[in-house]
């Protein structure tokens, strides 16, 4: 179970890194990534508990070297007890996972939650690395044998025709 969240992590840092981003240091990734967590903390102050958020980023184009870059955010997702729940707006700053700079409106089933121009701790320290937990002590009288571990595994089907 534990294995899920951890694997995501490690997904969203790794695909961070590859996101090449703007010449301003704005990247899709990592506005998503960072709107959602400090969106998620924002919403559960404000009395909402979250059930799950999902964000995407886009980056604005064409923008010259003078104007400021900026990646526009939809986020969605659900409450606890079955409500839609919505972030949108534009960012213009994203510091390290930490908060987003930019204009974002939250509305719980229609009604505005919150406005916010920044979203998150930007003086919280910089998320560290998710560790891996140590594996559990072995239970009396199994003699040690090794316990399951969880695997993910993706199949991929490919079908080829021939042109004939």
């Amino acid at each position: 179970m534990l294995a899920v969240p951890v694997c995501a992590a490690l997904t969203a840092s790794g695909l961070m890194a590859c996101d090449p981003g703007t010449s301003g240091g704005l990247s899709a990734m990592a506005v998503s990534y960072t709107t959602d967590r400090a969106g998620t903390r924002a919403f559960e102050e404000e009395g909402v508990r979250v059930h799950w958020l999902s964000c995407a980023a886009r980056l604005a184009t064409g923008a010259s070297p003078s104007v400021r870059a900026a990646a526009g955010v939809d986020c969605e997702g659900e409450t606890a007890d079955g409500a839609r729940i919505t972030i949108t707006g534009t960012v213009t700053q994203e510091i390290g996972g930490r908060c987003v700079h930019g204009d974002l409106t939250a509305k719980s089933d229609g009604r505005r939650v919150f406005r916010a121009y920044v979203l998150g701790d930007c003086n919280a320290p910089l998320p560290t690395p998710t560790r891996t937990p140590a594996p559990p002590p072995p239970v009396p009288g199994d003699g040690g044998a090794a316990r399951p571990t969880v695997t993910v595994t993706v199949t991929v089907t490919e079908t080829r025709t021939s042109a004939g």
